[in-house]
């Protein structure tokens, strides 16, 4: 969409910040592209503007996010490891010690307490049965859903407010997001050939 200058609502300079703001955007666009094209900057600058919105909208759903947060009482390690079996379904100690770039007998410790707290449980791997495999409870899947589903409803209230189109092109942007994060995070875990 366009006004009648022909520029997109809130792209105008200064539109949505100070003019001093939209310089100094400019200004980091040139450093961080000297001698480059106009499109190559413009580039730059747009996905400045994009960081720091997406940035301002964390924040804005910070307030609901932080609550799951703020309720537990679990040490940040404990919570890692919530939320790292959360992702992975299960996991040897050796996994997650390696997930969490920590020592196995620290992490056998964290998981001990995790265990007793009734978040995770430690079961035999049933192809190796030296290996125990640690997996979340369903108190443990209940809280990891808490905290990743927070600030879901004042996400779909803010979605609310936009008109039919602006939904659409969202709709497709996230969609396209969607797929380059699910084909970066296949290139960081491809194994590397011989």
């Amino acid at each position: 969409m366009s006004d009648q200058t022909g520029e997109r609502p809130g792209t105008s300079p200064g539109a949505g910040t100070s003019a001093g703001n939209n310089q100094a955007g400019n200004d980091t666009a040139e450093r961080r592209n000297p001698g480059g094209t106009t499109e190559d900057s413009e580039r730059t600058l747009l996905i400045d503007r994009l960081a720091e919105s997406q940035r301002g909208l964390g924040r804005f759903l910070a307030r609901d996010r932080s609550m799951p947060l703020l309720a537990t009482t679990l040490t940040m390690q404990q919570l890692k490891v919530v939320m790292s079996l959360s992702f992975l379904g299960s996991a040897s100690g050796q996994d997650l010690a390696r997930e969490l770039g920590i020592g196995l007998a620290t992490m056998t410790g964290i998981v001990d307490r995790v265990v007793a707290r009734g978040l995770a449980s430690r079961r035999e791997d049933p192809t190796d049965r030296r290996v125990r495999r640690v997996e979340l409870t369903p108190a443990g899947r209940d809280l990891a859903a808490q905290i990743l589903d927070a600030g879901a409803s004042t996400w779909r209230d803010l979605l609310a407010h936009l008109d039919l189109e602006t939904l659409r092109d969202l709709e497709r942007v996230m969609g396209r997001l969607t797929e380059l994060m699910a084909d970066l995070h296949a290139k960081d875990h491809t194994p590397c050939a011989p």
